[in-house]
């Protein structure tokens, strides 16, 4: 039903706009009286009726804006209203009064088009800000003082007759100006771009500004011919708002004020009021559009005022965002360097300060593990708690990463205590994460006599004590190995040969630092879990049964599990568990496609058949390297990583070329 009443208006907008180009050629052919008549009186009537059906039936039918499009409706039925009125109760008299019934009608459509535009705005647009509110209501003013300097200062000049006649004559052309100046001041808030609705508005109003400007003109001069092209203005000002109507789509979009001009409309504004104020010293000019000049300075003088409150504040956000951290909220390197300025000169024996450098400890395998955004929030809440150890005029930072600082006056007794409950504040502990924090600190005057000094003598203490850390860390790793070896000495070099290829292969993909040192580990101990296979199955010298290879299958958890067991490992037993992954899904525990294994897993896993196919085995012939790889090439896609089989290609390469050189 919907679709159809879409469609009818559909036709009824092209037999109104045929109606409009019909009474166009109308006034100017000349036709018999019979032929005037029929455009003066149905077409017209009929032109004023469809243009108040057409924005009522937009109010019914679609809901979005619909209380701005009802109201505007209304206004269009009082303006029908009024040309009905004056039709039957005047068109007969040769000397109609005036102003009449049917003006006050007429004049009705100015304060609920007002209404109107003012609810479709409001509902159309979101976003403004108090300055762009300020700009639209002194585009609003100056369009007023410039349409009252002129159009109602040329009515007032052409008009006579009592106060009444006067009021009616003035009326017609300032409402149309409070219209237009509405529309102008939708123009300035939306940066001149208000959309095909506005458009259509603004045109529509100019219209009718232009044609009740000529008409009251011509009646005061006697020129005023009815059935005119003059008399065109008003249906056509009117099937311009209705097709603005159905030109109105849904939604709001935001008001942008980034890139643009915003002084332009104060500046144009204060201009068109200083030009009004400058020719009434020459030329007197109406009481009303001199006030609306002076109201119009008025609002370029708080539109200033309120930009100079503007750059005040975003001056201020600017310096608080430059030594802020965007995450925590704490201060950040350069607040850091600042405040160490400012307290070096102020430290002394008597008022030292204290400087703690922390590095968080496996904040890396958490990101890991729960992704990003649980990242950031643990560095989120860290900071907050760091935050508050801080005794008064003390301040806490993050440097970036996992790095946090504190810097604090140093008073006697509390600073053990502000460390220990500083390294606190940095511990969080969960299933399946432990993170802690490494510290160095540097009390200033003493250990330094300046901010560079200071950041030297703090961050290597911190990292001193992660070197002191790793090597602890390191402990249940080499005995692993130890056992390995023990257990199977010829695995043992296996493994050594996978490593030291994972390691040239790591750093060819451009792993780093911590997934560097993880890659060559996982390396090392991917078959760990061997040592559980008991030895029938492990040295058989003959290919295995399908019983034999799922107890095998188990041997990556069993790493993983043994690993584990040790906070310092578990990542790395997350990267073994994975060794046995192919590219297409096919592999073992957990069936992962392509990316879902980790790089590290892929790495090794290709590393680990290289190795295989090129180290003596008793029951299969030995490979050279070249057959390994193309074999390696063939299962690209399938068993392994494309771009890890070339990687490893290439690492291949480049010891060949080394051992010939």
């Amino acid at each position: 039903m919907v679709r159809q009443a879409l469609r009818g208006i559909f036709w009824l907008q092209l037999v109104a706009l045929v109606g409009i180009a019909g009474f166009a050629v109308h006034t100017v052919v000349e036709e018999g009286a019979d032929i005037a008549w029929f455009f003066d009186y149905p077409v017209y009537y009929t032109l004023v009726v469809m243009a108040v059906v057409l924005c009522a039936s937009r109010a019914l039918l679609v809901r979005d804006h619909r209380l701005g499009w009802g109201v505007m409706a209304l206004a269009l039925a009082f303006y029908a209203a009024g040309e009905f009125l004056y039709l039957i109760l005047y068109s007969s008299e040769a000397e109609p009064p005036y102003p009449s019934v049917a003006d006050a009608v007429w004049l009705a459509f100015y304060p609920l088009s007002y209404l109107a535009l003012v609810l479709l705005f409001r509902s159309r647009f979101t976003g403004l800000t108090a300055g762009l509110w300020i700009d639209g209501i002194v585009a609003a003013l100056a369009a007023a003082t410039l349409g009252s300097a002129v159009l109602v200062e040329a009515v007032l000049d052409i008009t006579e007759g009592s106060w009444a006649v006067a009021a009616t004559n003035v009326a017609y052309p300032l409402g149309d100006v409070v219209l237009l100046s509405l529309v102008i001041a939708v123009f300035a808030l939306t940066a001149w771009r208000p959309g095909r609705t506005w458009w259509y508005l603004g045109v529509a109003l100019a219209v009718f500004a232009g044609g009740d400007s000529v008409y009251l003109y011509r009646t005061s001069t006697d020129a005023y011919v009815e059935g005119g092209l003059l008399d065109l203005v008003w249906p056509g000002g009117l099937f311009l708002i209705a097709i603005a109507a159905w030109h109105d789509p849904a939604g709001k979009p935001v008001v942008d004020v980034r890139g643009r001009a915003l002084l332009a409309v104060p500046t144009v504004c204060a201009a068109i009021a200083a030009g009004v104020l400058v020719l009434d010293h020459f030329r007197r000019i109406n009481l009303f559009a001199i006030f609306l000049s002076v109201l119009v300075l008025v609002g370029v003088l708080v539109r200033l005022g309120v930009v100079f409150r503007e750059n005040r504040r975003l001056l201020a956000l600017t310096k608080r965002e430059a030594v802020t951290d965007a995450l925590t909220g704490l201060g950040n390197r350069r607040r850091l360097m600042t405040d160490l300025h400012r307290v070096v000169g102020a430290a002394t024996p008597q008022r030292p300060w204290l400087l703690v450098m922390y590095d968080l400890d496996g904040f890396k395998g958490y990101n890991d593990s729960f992704g990003h955004p649980a990242g950031d929030s643990l560095l989120s809440r860290l900071g907050e708690k760091l935050a508050t150890v801080s005794p008064a005029k003390g301040e806490a930072y993050r440097l970036g990463g996992d790095e946090f600082c504190l810097l604090t006056p140093a008073d006697d007794g509390v600073v053990e205590r502000i460390v220990e409950e500083s390294l606190a504040a940095l511990t969080e502990r969960g299933e399946g994460f432990d993170v802690t924090a490494s510290f160095g600190a540097a009390v200033l005057p003493d250990d330094a006599a300046d901010p560079a000094e200071a950041l030297r003598v703090a961050d290597g203490r911190l990292y001193a004590q992660k070197n002191s850390r790793r090597t602890q860390r390191d402990r249940p790793h080499q005995l692993l190995l130890a056992a390995l070896q023990e257990r199977e000495p010829g695995l043992f070099a296996h493994l050594e040969d996978v490593a030291a290829l994972a390691l040239e292969m790591g750093r060819r993909l451009r792993l780093q630092g911590v997934e560097l040192d993880e890659l060559h580990r996982a390396a090392q101990l991917h078959d760990l879990g061997k040592i559980a296979i008991p030895d029938q199955i492990l040295h058989k010298p003959g290919p295995l049964d399908e019983a034999e290879w799922r107890f095998v299958r188990q041997h990556t958890l069993v790493g993983e599990r043994i690993l584990g067991a040790s906070p310092s490992l578990r990542s790395i037993g997350l990267i073994v568990r994975a060794t046995h992954e192919r590219w297409d899904g096919s592999g073992y525990p957990d069936g992962l496609r392509g990316e879902e294994i980790p790089l590290a897993s892929r790495i090794i896993f290709a590393c680990d058949a290289f190795a295989a196919m090129t180290g003596e085995r008793a029951y299969r012939e030995t490979k050279t390297q070249e057959e390994a790889l193309e074999e390696l090439r063939a299962c690209a896609g399938t068993q392994f990583d494309p771009v890890v089989v070339e990687a490893l290609a290439e690492c291949i390469r480049a010891r060949t070329s080394a051992a010939a050189a």
